[in-house]
């Protein structure tokens, strides 16, 4: 499996909404063929298609998930793809427009808890982690950007906005565009309000970062590496650093905003690397600030090939794994890159590894890094690990909610 970037930054265009409410799902009933009550009462929200029987469904209808003997184990909203039904409760209650509003507020409560100062860039609503499945909100200063997860999540578009309304009016938030459909063929919409300038700036932390609501990754900007960006920016001071698949270049600017004393970022998207050329001169950075648009494989042989090194490398590719069956080539994929990457590192430097592959888990992604063959003598030495930041909680019973993995490591001995 080849370790580049596979969602090239693509045009996304806008385009005014034009989706009808649906206020009553049928409802129907599908039997579990696989003993899965439990997980499902542990909170997992994703029944498999190939977990239940046969069943007949409308997409998006609401669906009642039963054991062979009848009994109740969940009830959620029937989906079009591998996952047959995403399960939003595991008792007898109703899952209706009350049930959105309630989870919402819930959200906005954790979130005036946990987003630090001076931030306006945060996940409100983060799908499974909020027992939400399939309906994601970020906000970005005055205006929302709602990511939808399959075909069921769409039907029910319009109750997820209505429960959104009143939390995002209180924060000023009038603007939502709804981003629907996979990757390479992903629709932005302007659902309410306005639609947003070609670009916004919003803050982090203090940090200015630029961000493209329509065309941009995710729903703009990575928005899960809000903890690790700070911990490069605590570490950067004096040193030379590449930041590759930097996309916007959010981990290059925390990294001069840290004192670095020059900074290189890599990315395969030409837009990306103008994007963070805008990003670093909006926070005033005056230090060497070079963007190379390259595919960082190449990018990483030549630099090899010329024996240039740095102090500090931060590597957050694309998922590898996006299938159990692609998860050991990924894990390959992700061995070679740690090579290249200590390749690269100066004596005694930092290397901060990520994994974005909800199919990698924790002990996987570690056995990469364990498995690359250091010289005799020397060791990995961790220093730091995390996950996504607070906004963007997990659920103890759905390890695959866990996906975002990073690892800040040196090379010792």
């Amino acid at each position: 499996m080849a370790w580049t970037r596979s969602d090239r930054w693509a045009p996304i265009h806008l385009r005014a909404a034009n989706v009808a409410r649906v206020t009553s799902p049928n409802s129907a009933r599908a039997t579990l063929r696989k003993p899965l009550a439990r997980a499902l009462a542990l909170g997992h929200p994703w029944v498999y298609r190939d977990a239940l029987e046969p069943f007949e469904a409308e997409t998006g209808a609401l669906l009642t998930v039963v054991e062979p003997n009848g009994r109740f184990v969940a009830r959620g909203i029937a989906d079009d793809g591998p996952i047959g039904v995403r399960a939003f409760v595991t008792r007898d209650a109703p899952v209706d427009a009350k049930l959105f509003a309630a989870r919402v507020r819930d959200a906005a409560v954790l979130r005036a808890r946990v987003v630090p100062g001076d931030t306006d860039a945060y996940r409100l609503v983060h799908g499974e982690g909020d027992r939400l499945p399939g309906f994601v909100c970020d906000l970005y200063g005055a205006y929302a950007s709602v990511q939808l997860d399959g075909g069921g999540a769409e039907v029910w578009r319009e109750t997820f906005l209505d429960a959104l309304a009143p939390v995002l009016a209180d924060r000023g938030v009038h603007t939502v565009l709804v981003r629907t459909g996979k990757r390479g063929a992903r629709t932005v919409e302007v659902a309410r309000g306005a639609a947003p300038p070609p670009l916004l700036t919003v803050r982090e932390r203090g940090m200015a970062l630029i961000v493209d609501l329509v065309s941009g990754q995710k729903t703009g900007l990575f928005l899960d590496h809000r903890e690790s960006r700070a911990e490069v920016r605590a570490l950067s001071r004096g040193l030379r650093v590449l930041n590759l698949y930097g996309y916007t270049g959010g981990f290059s600017v925390a990294a001069g905003l840290g004192g670095a004393s020059a900074v290189t970022t890599v990315d395969i998207a030409p837009r990306a690397i103008e994007l963070a050329a805008l990003t670093w001169r909006e926070n005033g950075l005056t230090m060497p600030h070079q963007g190379v648009v390259s595919d960082v494989p190449t990018f990483l042989g030549e630099a090899s090939a010329r024996g240039e090194r740095w102090d500090l490398i931060v590597c957050d590719p694309p998922s590898f794994a996006p299938s159990e069956r692609a998860l050991p080539a990924a894990l390959e994929s992700y061995r070679t890159l740690h090579r290249a990457c200590l390749k690269a590192l100066a004596p005694g430097g930092l290397y901060v590894a990520a994994s974005c592959s909800s199919h990698v888990d924790r002990d996987d992604f570690d056995a990469t890094l364990r498995d690359i063959g250091l010289r005799p003598g020397a060791a990995l030495q961790v220093l730091h690990r995390a996950g996504g930041a607070a906004d963007h909680p997990r659920l103890i019973g759905f390890p695959e909610g866990d996906y975002l993995k990073v690892v800040i490591a040196r090379v010792v001995g």
